[in-house]
């Protein structure tokens, strides 16, 4: 439900704040006051592309703002899926601005967003219906939602069921088409993937191994300083006179005589001889060291074969050995797959078959209950229509079979109608008459109205071409439709305005040299006056103003029930 709504700098308009309440609103005043402008704004707001002369002439912008409250939780939840949250007391503030040069700028609660996204977060918020602007009813995809609102929980279950089955069918007709993939090039990719496969598995690459060979590669090529380091340290150490394991195993033994005279110096003797032991571990690792440096002298060369033999199949494979390892078990499992593929494509044919055999049962199911309730709500809404004063209307919902299979199944929707004797049956979007359109649109909402979940309607030219008993019908189903969602409504017509919850009147004055158009909530006195010019003219007498009080209080009697 909308609100407010705040208009700045649109076309005659200067700055004007409207409050709209719940129910029937009905806007009313003299052709040219600016009604059109209302809705052009509100237009503008959800996120249509405006008219050249939109911002009014002199401002540099225009601005329309605009706070719409919503309490459906379906409609919230698709809101969230657009990364829309409500604000406070769950409400949305849309706010858009025009320069004069044309650039628009969009905001959803303070966020900026794009017109398309506004245009697609409004889709569920509000319809404007007789200017053949943001209609959502034009819709066939819409149409389709409204037509299955009234299927209820079997459409729910069936839907339920043909989203399994959609997911089942595509991963298994995934699956098929991996295998299928190689066509006429399966012998050649065959062979390749073989090749492939062959070429790394007779490098035995292992994970850790590049690593250690890289390493004994470093040391290796240092192997000339490394021995001559080695074999000094083994001389130093026991491969003189005077080395060092001698110099400690003679000083061993003057300590121990040392300790013989004085125990407090035993301590001194076992650090030594702890010495002496790490010495002679030190002295055996670098022998062994040693012969392993003289081993093989060709090592070296053993290991940059190897690592060779690493780096060409990294870099045809990789860029790293786990990736060629990873490489290496998805070409044995391609080539397994592709050895038993006749197996496997008739068995994923059987099962891609079989679940299209169930989709397309299932589909079929769809359609019969959707063209049951189809044939009800045409006659019901034709039924409206010459309430309406389209007697000769006649309306039928068309449901054809797409080949292609969504998540709604296979319909394709559309309302189709034929406004007069011998015009054959066409589609809502080439209903030329604003009037017309306004009109099956109130039919449709008023049969539709506990299905369609949109909170705002707006109703413009609804009243063209109508008069007398019709436009009493007229007003009673805008007043019917007002119980469970917000009308606003833009009329010449006293028995529409005299339905109204909320009242306001559109003027258009000259200040100076500037045209301005206001907009004036009624009161109850104002209401009676405004509904007596509507039935009268200009000149207001007694008799008016008295059948315009009457009317008013017929219509605040009425009860559609």
């Amino acid at each position: 439900m909308i609100l407010t709504l705040s208009i700045r700098n649109v076309a005659l308009i200067d700055e004007v704040e409207v409050t709209f309440g719940p129910g029937l609103n009905v806007l009313t005043g003299e052709t040219g006051a600016g009604k059109s402008i209302l809705v052009d704004s509100i237009n503008f707001l959800l996120g249509q592309r405006p008219g050249r002369d939109f911002v009014r002439t002199g401002a540099a912008f225009a601005a329309v703002e605009g706070i719409i409250e919503v309490t459906d939780p379906s409609i919230i939840l698709a809101l969230n899926g657009m990364g829309i949250d409500l604000a406070g007391e769950g409400q949305l503030l849309l706010e858009r601005t025009i320069q004069a040069g044309g650039k628009s700028v969009c905001r959803i609660n303070g966020r900026i967003v794009t017109a398309g996204m506004l245009k697609d977060a409004c889709a569920f918020l509000v319809d404007v219906h007789g200017q053949h602007e943001h209609q959502s009813l034009l819709d066939s995809n819409k149409q389709m939602a409204l037509l299955d609102m009234f299927c209820g929980e079997e459409l729910v279950l069936y839907k339920t069921a043909l989203e399994d089955l959609l997911k089942q069918y595509k991963e298994n007709a995934r699956a098929l088409k991996e295998v299928q993939g190689i066509g006429s090039q399966r012998a050649e990719q065959l062979e390749i993937w073989k090749f492939q496969l062959s070429e790394i598995e007779k490098g035995e690459l292992k994970p850790d191994e590049e690593e250690a060979l890289t390493a004994r590669r470093t040391r290796l090529a240092a192997i000339e300083k490394l021995t001559t380091n080695t074999n000094n340290a083994l001389y130093l150490l026991y491969g003189s006179e005077g080395s060092a394991l001698d110099k400690i195993s003679n000083a061993k033994a003057r300590i121990t005589e040392l300790a013989k005279l004085d125990p407090t110096k035993e301590k001194m003797l076992i650090n030594l001889t702890e010495a002496e032991s790490q010495l002679a571990d030190v002295y055996q690792e670098l022998r062994d060291y040693q012969d392993e440096l003289d081993a093989d002298p060709a090592a070296l060369d053993k290991i940059e074969s190897r690592l060779d033999v690493i780096y060409r199949l990294k870099k045809k494979y990789g860029p790293t050995v786990e990736d060629v390892l990873k490489k290496q078990t998805q070409l044995a499992q391609s080539l397994e797959n592709i050895e038993n593929s006749d197996v496997e494509i008739k068995r994923l044919q059987g099962i891609v078959r079989g679940l299209s055999a169930e989709i397309t049962k299932l589909c079929d199911a769809m359609h019969s209950l959707r063209a049951q309730w189809g044939q009800r709500i045409s006659a019901q809404i034709q039924e409206v229509l010459r309430d309406l004063g389209m007697q000769s209307a006649q309306i039928s919902i068309d449901i054809t079979k797409k080949t292609a299979f969504g998540p709604d199944g296979n319909d394709q929707v559309e309302f189709l109608i034929s406004p007069n004797p011998g015009e054959p049956l066409k589609s809502l979007k080439r209903i030329a008459s604003g009037g017309e359109m306004s009109r099956v649109m109130l039919a449709i909402k008023t049969v539709l109205a506990d299905a369609d979940r949109i909170g705002t309607v707006i109703f413009d030219e609804v009243d063209a071409g109508v008069s007398g008993r019709t436009a009493q019908q007229v007003a009673q189903k805008l007043h019917g439709i007002s119980r469970n969602r917000q009308i606003l409504c833009i009329t010449h017509l006293p028995q529409i305005a005299a339905m109204a919850h909320t009242h306001f009147r559109i003027e258009k004055t000259t200040e100076g040299q500037r045209t301005v158009t206001s907009v004036t909530a009624l009161e109850f006195e104002q209401m009676i006056a405004e509904l007596a010019r509507l039935i009268g003219g200009a000149e207001i007498t007694s008799a008016t103003y008295g059948a315009a009080l009457e009317m008013k209080q017929q219509a605040r009697g009425f009860n559609p029930h």
